[in-house]
């Protein structure tokens, strides 16, 4: 079997998407750092892998592979007897497609602003806008209400099995748990618990355990 090469970095949380599918695989991987600050991701050398410049990049054997919830795919399709098994086996497909593009299009686009806003904003040293906070918790707060009917009714998103929709969220819950922005987690009962079911995973224990290294 080809040696995986992940491009990233382990703040990243595309890169944390990647990490967390590869563990749940129980499959090994080469991790190539890239310097974000250093605009390593925007040398001739990594463009050569994602012509985009963004992390992470997948090297497997000649293919190379950009995109994070592109590559966790190819991942759970590609080693499919491998590890954990993603993508609702012998379920109907339609619930695990509806709610990959839930995370996609109206989670992370919010929760995404709230980390910069919460997380990278204070660790580089720059000044928080309340206002864009205030914005995107209301928006966060009726995304989490939508997912806390759908939660009452399922114990994960797609099925009644731990799937890419639900992996695809870990890395933005993580940073959000440990800023005021828990609130709005911790009031929705159904939420609040598969939250913390999520990410109590072995898997996501392991990318976690990268960021201390």
């Amino acid at each position: 079997m080809a040696v995986l090469k992940v491009h990233g970095a382990v703040l990243s949380t595309a890169s944390m998407r990647v990490f967390a599918c590869l563990y749940e695989k129980d499959l090994d991987f080469q991790f190539v750092p890239i310097d974000m600050k250093a605009g390593q991701h925007k040398s001739e050398t990594f463009l050569s892998l994602n012509p985009f410049g963004q992390i992470p990049a997948v090297e497997v054997g000649d293919q190379k592979l950009f995109e994070s919830r592109a590559i966790t795919q190819y991942i759970a399709e590609e080693y499919a007897d491998k590890g954990t098994q993603l993508t609702c086996p012998g379920k109907p497909l339609a619930p695990l497609f509806v709610w990959k593009e839930v995370e996609a299009h109206q989670f992370d686009p919010v929760a995404s602003k709230l980390i910069w806003e919460l997380v990278y904003k204070p660790m580089y040293g720059t000044t928080t806008d309340p206002a864009v906070v205030e914005e995107n918790e209301a928006k966060l707060g009726k995304v989490l209400d939508i997912y806390e009917a759908r939660l009452a009714q399922s114990k994960y998103l797609a099925c009644d099995c731990f799937t890419l929709a639900d992996m695809h969220h870990l890395p933005g819950l993580h940073y959000l748990m440990g800023t005021p922005v828990k609130k709005l987690f911790d009031s929705r009962p159904h939420v609040s618990a598969w939250a913390a079911n999520i990410s109590s995973r072995p898997a996501w224990s392991k990318v976690v355990a990268m960021q201390k290294q």
